[in-house]
């Protein structure tokens, strides 16, 4: 895949938010910035680096959601502030088994998705929300 200049745009994005942001987020951040680029410009890139795996694509409700990971890993959403989190979650390996036992599916991979909210003492220190 070709690195250009308008796809490069949208990866330095990307990595410097470090969170799942919409097409729309990002057209508009980046015009913030002065990086002009078009409404369809940051969608085909956007659909190209997630074709070839550079960026994850998130399907929600209300829209996709890009991230700068490409790697498996799980996601926690806020149910208050609709934050989502990456995060590296291994599962023990007696849950696997019995998973698979249960399926007779062999795992390869897997992703969790969680949803909740922060306790009270997590809100108040301001770590989620």
């Amino acid at each position: 895949m070709r690195l250009s200049r308008q796809r490069r745009m949208v990866l330095d994005l990307l990595w410097a938010e470090k969170s799942h942001l919409s097409a729309r987020d990002i057209f508009e951040k980046l015009n913030d910035q002065g990086r002009h680029i078009g409404h369809t410009s940051v969608y085909q890139n956007l659909e190209a680096l997630q074709s070839a795996g550079v960026i994850e694509c998130l399907e929600r409700a209300n829209g996709r959601l890009y991230g700068y990971r490409a790697d498996p890993h799980s996601h926690l959403t806020c149910t208050q502030s609709g934050e989502i989190l990456d995060l590296d979650v291994l599962l023990p390996a007696n849950l696997l088994q019995q998973i698979e036992a249960q399926t007779g599916f062999a795992i390869e991979s897997y992703t969790l998705h969680l949803s909740g909210h922060p306790r009270p003492a997590l809100e108040k220190s301001g770590r989620l929300g």
